[in-house]
């Protein structure tokens, strides 16, 4: 599977949120972790929380499964093979993060493995949201990443299940691009007084050089990052 250049920026921003905002986080639910590239990032910056990276693929799996056996993380990342939508999980999450997929409703591709990562008519947004709140701890944290696109209904499709919004972040791929996907982090429930908190990021300049957040939050995952030209 391919690992792209937003989910990395996705999981360097999660595992910074949590260590910044010194959330106290054990377990951790990793839903259709792919290639389990975000429960590593994760475990890299939060060695003490357990994670569980489900996904539905045998062959993302299988790959999940070799990437964490190899890893440095062994004892920190379960990877599940597994359909979110009927597994039944023994705790509540501390934090549930999710890439999920892009594009419900426009034509699906003839390779039904980009099908199921990028469509899956299995889990739909409507049916994500929900099975994520059945699943959190009642001060639990979940993040998010979205296309831009979608990030209205997203919020309407949160509200209806009164989950809140604590930070939006709109995503450029350059300084001169358009946003294109937005990174959500949010909670059960408001705490008085709360408000969203809203950012943006852009990837790399208009030099082509990465941009100082975008440096900041990869440091510590690219080699040689700052020599590095941009991922297209």
């Amino acid at each position: 599977m391919k690992v792209t250049t937003d989910a990395c920026l996705f999981g360097g921003w999660v595992a910074d949120e949590v260590k910044r905002e010194k959330l106290r986080v054990k377990n951790v639910l990793d839903v259709g972790t792919g290639t389990g590239l975000l429960s590593l990032m994760f475990a890299q910056k939060n060695s003490l929380a357990t994670i569980d990276a489900i996904e539905i693929d045998e062959d993302a799996y299988q790959q999940a499964k070799q990437n964490v056996a190899g890893s440095s993380f062994v004892d920190n990342v379960n990877v599940i093979h597994g359909d979110i939508k009927t597994f039944s999980f023994s705790k509540k999450y501390d934090l549930i993060f999710s890439n999920p997929p892009f594009y419900e409703r426009e034509i699906a591709s003839e390779d039904q493995k980009k099908n199921t990562a990028h469509h899956h008519s299995g889990l739909v947004l409507e049916e994500l949201l929900p099975i994520l709140k059945a699943n959190l701890a009642d001060e639990g944290e979940f993040g998010l990443l979205l296309p831009f696109k979608r990030h209205k209904e997203v919020k309407k499709i949160l509200v209806t299940q009164n989950l809140f919004v604590s930070k939006i972040v709109f995503v450029r791929q350059s300084t001169t691009h358009d946003y294109f996907r937005v990174m959500i982090m949010g909670k059960l429930r408001a705490e008085g007084g709360s408000e969203t908190t809203i950012d943006e990021i852009s990837i790399w300049n208009g030099q082509q050089q990465y941009t100082k957040e975008f440096r900041q939050l990869l440091k510590d995952y690219y080699l040689g990052l700052t020599s590095q030209p941009p991922l297209q």
